[in-house]
């Protein structure tokens, strides 16, 4: 039964990856950029609580999307990855020519 059950969710165990690295990436780009930890925190629960809700009710109206919205997903990552590493660099820089 319980097996069932998880195979039907397979196809969204690649979102599950994409969903854990994107939060991390935006909470880097959110340390360098310098906003407040506790509120980049809060914010981000309130993201994962949003999710969990979206979640529970529109899983078996995504079922159908699922290989669209795992490509999306891993293309926002690899968007956000960019961005996050060019910030990073700039901000790098910027602090070493004021050592």
């Amino acid at each position: 039964m319980v097996i069932l059950m998880l195979e039907e969710f397979l196809p969204f165990v690649g979102l599950i990856i994409f969903g854990n690295i994107e939060n991390l990436i935006l909470a880097s780009q959110g340390v360098v950029n310098g906003v407040n930890p506790k509120v980049l925190g809060l914010l981000s629960i309130i993201a994962v609580i949003i999710w969990l809700f979206i979640g529970f009710v529109a899983t078996d109206v995504a079922m159908q999307y699922s290989q669209y919205i795992t490509f999306i997903g891993g293309l926002a990552i690899v968007i956000l990855g960019i961005i996050s590493i060019r910030d990073a660099v700039h901000n790098l820089r910027q602090n070493k020519g004021s050592a």
